[in-house]
C-alpha cells in the first residue's frame, strides 16, 4: 500500500514495526489537549501520556472527550507501559477512563502520581492499577526503550521531558515546558542536561508547539511573584485571585503573598482543595499560610483575607462563578471587592468568560486581568525558549506536536530556519517512521474521539449524540397510532411537540392532518408492516414541518396494534 502524508517527499508501504522506530501520535497533534503519543521499537510500544479534553457545544450532554485508543488496543500485548510527563488533565485525564483497556503499568513522578492515585481511586481501579514512581535523571529500563525524566519548568509541579533511548538513536520528547531563570518550583533552565544530551547525538525531538506564535520569552514566575507583592500590598479590600489550580507555583507565589501581606487564604473550589492536598503531600507549598474554612471567610476582616478561587476560564459550575452569581452559599463578592485573573483567556473561552467578567461588574467588583498587570506567565515556551531549546539539544529531526495545525506548521518553519535539516508536521494518526535521514509517514492509523456520555464510553459519532444534536437545533415531535388488523386507525393519532416553535394547538392539528392524510394514501397491505408506516408518517411529518416552520425535527413514530392491547 502507497500513502503520502504530510511529507509530500516520502512515499513507503504499509509498516512493520520490527523494521522501524516508530512514532504515532492519536491525541494532540492538530489540537491543543487530548495528548497521547506512542513509541515503537523492535515490535514494543510504548505510550506517552493518556490525556482528554473538555467537549464543545456541538455534544449535547457530553463533558469529557478522549482520544480513539483502537490502534494501541489491538497491540496491547506489546505495549509495555504508560509513561507521564506530567499532571495536567490534557496528559492524564483519560487514565481512568482508558486504563483498563491496556492494563498495564504507569509510570510517573511523585506529585503526578499523587493524582493519578486519585483519580484512580474515584474510578475503583488504584487496587489493581500499577503505578510506579520515578525520580528526575532515574532509568526506566523498558527494553528496547530506556526513558530518562528530564525536569524542566511548566505551570505544574514536576514538569519533564522524556529523553528516550532506543536502538535507533536517541528521542527528546519535551512534554509541556518553559524555561524559567527563576522558577518558583522547579527547576531553573536544566542547560547543561540538555547541551549533554545534544552532545550525544538527538535523533528527533518531539516538541511542545503551544505558544511558537508568541515572539516573546514565556516569562518567570519569579517576576510574577515580585509584581503580584506589589499589587496586592495596593489594594486595602477583600481580594479573590483565581487560576487554574494545578498551577502549583502560582500557588506556591499566591501563599506568598498573602502570608507578606498578612493575609489568610480561603481555598475555593473542589480542584483547588485536591491540587494543594496533592502538592502538599508530595513536599510542596510548605510554609503555605493559615487556610481558613471558607464557611468562616465572611467572618474575617476584609483586608485579612485572600480567597483562591478556581474558575479563571468562566467555567460556570467553578466556584468563581457561583460567587459572581451569588449563589454561593459560603462566600459572596460585593462592590469595592477585587478580583484578579492570574491567568491567560484561553482561545474559545471568551465569551463563557466574559459573561462572568459582566456578572462581577454589575457587582461593582474590581477586575485586574494580564491586560491591566503583570499577573501571569504562561507555562510553554515562545519563539526565544525554542531557539534556546534547538541550540541545545540539536536535533536532526523535528516534530512538532501539543498544538493546533497552524502551530504545528509554524514550529516546523521555525525549526528549519534554526537549522534544523528535517522536521516533519504531524496530524494524529499518522504513523511515521523516525529514520537517519528522516521522519517517514509510512501508514495511517485509525483515530479519533471517544466520549464518556453518562457512564458508557462511546465514539464521538455515537447516533445518541447525534439524535441529541439534531433535537437540540430542530427539536422532536413523537407521533402514536393505532391500527387494527387491517392497517386502519383505531383512533385520532397522538402528537408530541417539544422544541418546536409556533402555536401549539395549531401545529400539533396540522401534523395530526399529515398523519392521517398519509396512512390514507399508503396500500392496505402495506399499512401492516411497521416499518413502512413508520417512514410514511416520519416523511410526512419533517415534510410538513421543513415547508412552514423551516425546521427538521427528529420524528419518532410509535405504532400499536389493536391485537396486541390487553384489554
Amino acid at each position: 500500500m502507497i500513502v503520502t502524508g504530510s511529507n509530500p517527499n516520502f512515499m513507503t508501504k504499509k509498516f512493520n514495526p520490527d523494521n522501524d522506530l516508530l512514532f504515532v501520535p492519536l491525541g494532540g497533534s492538530g489540537e491543543i489537549g487530548m495528548n497521547l503519543n506512542l513509541y515503537c521499537s523492535n515490535g514494543k510500544w510504548i505510550m506517552v501520556d493518556l490525556g482528554m479534553t473538555f467537549a464543545d457545544e456541538f455534544s449535547p450532554g457530553i463533558d469529557l472527550v478522549f482520544p480513539d485508543t483502537a490502534f494501541i488496543e489491538e497491540r496491547r500485548e506489546d505495549l509495555l507501559a504508560i509513561v507521564l510527563t506530567h499532571g495536567h488533565e490534557d496528559h492524564i485525564g483519560a487514565v481512568p477512563y482508558l486504563w483498563e483497556r491496556f492494563q498495564v503499568p504507569i509510570y510517573c513522578t511523585a506529585f503526578t502520581a499523587e493524582l493519578v492515585r486519585g483519580k484512580l481511586a474515584e474510578a475503583g481501579l488504584l487496587d489493581v492499577a500499577t503505578i510506579h514512581v520515578i525520580k528526575a535523571a532515574e532509568e526506566i529500563d523498558l527494553a528496547p526503550f530506556k526513558i530518562t525524566y528530564v525536569p524542566l519548568a511548566h505551570s505544574i509541579a514536576e514538569g519533564h521531558g522524556l529523553k528516550i533511548d532506543t536502538p535507533e538513536g536517541i528521542i527528546f520528547h519535551t512534554g509541556d515546558y518553559k524555561l524559567d531563570d527563576t522558577p518558583i518550583i522547579g527547576p531553573e533552565c536544566p542547560s547543561g542536561v540538555l547541551k549533554e544530551m545534544g552532545d550525544e547525538g538527538v535523533l528527533a525531538m518531539v516538541g511542545d508547539s503551544t505558544n511558537v506564535f508568541n515572539k516573546e520569552e514565556s516569562g518567570s514566575e519569579g517576576a510574577v511573584l515580585d509584581s503580584l507583592m506589589k499589587l496586592v500590598g495596593s489594594i486595602k479590600g477583600r481580594i479573590a485571585v483565581t487560576t487554574f489550580a494545578s498551577n502549583v507555583a502560582r500557588l506556591d507565589t499566591i501563599g506568598r503573598v498573602a502570608k507578606a501581606h498578612d493575609r489568610d487564604v480561603v481555598l475555593l473550589g473542589r480542584s483547588m482543595h485536591r491540587i494543594v492536598a496533592a502538592a502538599k503531600a508530595t513536599g510542596y507549598l510548605q510554609n503555605f499560610p493559615r487556610i481558613v474554612d471558607e464557611k468562616h471567610a465572611d467572618d474575617i476582616p476584609k483586608n485579612k483575607v485572600l480567597m483562591l478561587c478556581t474558575g479563571c476560564q468562566g467555567e460556570p459550575r467553578a466556584a468563581l462563578a457561583r460567587i459572581a452569581r451569588g449563589d454561593h452559599k459560603n462566600v459572596s463578592l460585593n462592590k469595592g471587592d477585587t478580583v484578579i485573573f492570574s491567568s491567560k483567556m484561553i482561545p474559545g473561552n471568551e465569551v463563557t468568560l466574559g459573561h462572568l467578567l459582566n456578572t462581577l461588574v454589575l457587582r461593582d467588583v474590581n477586575i485586574i486581568t494580564e491586560k491591566d498587570e503583570f499577573v501571569h506567565v504562561s507555562g510553554h515556551p515562545g519563539q526565544p525558549d525554542l531557539k534556546r531549546m534547538y541550540e541545545w539539544v540539536r536535533p536532526t529531526i523535528a516534530i512538532p506536536v501539543h498544538g493546533e495545525h497552524r502551530h504545528l506548521k509554524k514550529h516546523s518553519d521555525f525549526a528549519s530556519s534554526l537549522g534544523v535539516k528535517k522536521t516533519f508536521t504531524p496530524k494524529n494518526g499518522d504513523i511515521i517512521a523516525i529514520r537517519k535521514e528522516g521522519a517517514v509517514l509510512i501508514d495511517t492509523a485509525p483515530h479519533g474521539r471517544l466520549v464518556i456520555d453518562g457512564k458508557v464510553i462511546v465514539n464521538s459519532g455515537n447516533d445518541a449524540i447525534v439524535e441529541r444534536r439534531r433535537i437540540s437545533a430542530n427539536g422532536l415531535v413523537s407521533v402514536g397510532v393505532i391500527l387494527n388488523d387491517d392497517g386502519a386507525l383505531v383512533a385520532e393519532p397522538l402528537i408530541m411537540c417539544n422544541g418546536i416553535p409556533g402555536d401549539m394547538d395549531r401545529i400539533s392539528d396540522q401534523f395530526l392532518d399529515v398523519t392521517e392524510r398519509a396512512l390514507e394514501k399508503m396500500k392496505a397491505k402495506h399499512r401492516l408492516d411497521d416499518d413502512a408506516v413508520e417512514e410514511s408518517v416520519r416523511i410526512a411529518v419533517r415534510r410538513k414541518a421543513r415547508a412552514d416552520l423551516g425546521k427538521n425535527p427528529v420524528v419518532d413514530v410509535l405504532i400499536t396494534r389493536e391485537e396486541d392491547i390487553d384489554f
